[in-house]
């Protein structure tokens, strides 16, 4: 009967944090939050305005972003990850099929840091650290994945990864992530705005 007890006891001890969380994870919230869903928002609404938009609104997305936990993971399995990238390129591919899809690239990884359960997204922060993606906890009284779920115009999202695409939303982003100020009136929207006047 204690067998029991002690097996239920380290299901609980399981499911608790680890204390030690990885460097590379920044929480946003409040005006920092406000300001920064602001400005890729805007960086979205002129990329796809760039892109002429000729692809329907949802295959846009996709092709921009992956949303949702599932893809996300996907995508960064998929990734190499970054102690193999210096390794030989005389060792055998362990994969040997004739056909590989690209590897997508994530430049950045937003979660909701209100996801309910925790176990949702606990591996997301280990799994984009051995792959050098930086991680961004969105945490808002309103709730993290409503003001995801607006960015990528879905009801909710827990996790948004953003393709590393090389577009305005990227440059935005690594602006960002570098830690420097960005105006909100961007050069996209000016870039834009003159196409627009001069057709």
């Amino acid at each position: 009967m204690q067998s029991g007890k002690k097996a239920s006891k380290k299901l609980v001890d399981a499911s608790k944090p680890p204390k030690s969380v990885p460097q590379e994870q920044e929480c946003y919230e409040g005006e920092r939050l406000a300001r920064l869903l602001k400005l890729i928002q805007r960086e979205i609404e002129c990329a796809r305005i760039l892109d002429g938009e000729t692809l329907p609104e949802k295959i846009w997305f996709k092709q921009q972003f992956s949303i949702g936990v599932n893809e996300v993971s996907r995508v960064l399995e998929r990734m190499v990850p970054s102690a193999e990238m210096g390794t030989s390129l005389h060792q055998p591919n362990v994969f040997c099929s004739k056909r590989q899809a690209p590897v997508v690239q994530l430049q950045v990884i937003l979660v909701a840091a209100d996801c309910n359960p925790r176990w949702l997204t606990k591996h997301l922060p280990t799994l984009a650290l051995s792959r050098k993606v930086p991680v961004i906890f969105v945490k808002d009284k309103k709730g993290g994945s409503l003001r995801l779920g607006e960015l990528v115009k879905l009801k909710t999202a827990i996790a948004i990864g953003i393709k590393a695409k090389g577009n305005s939303v990227n440059q935005i982003v690594d602006k960002i992530l570098q830690g420097s100020e960005i105006d909100l009136e961007s050069q996209c929207l000016k870039l834009s705005e003159m196409a627009a006047a001069s057709c």
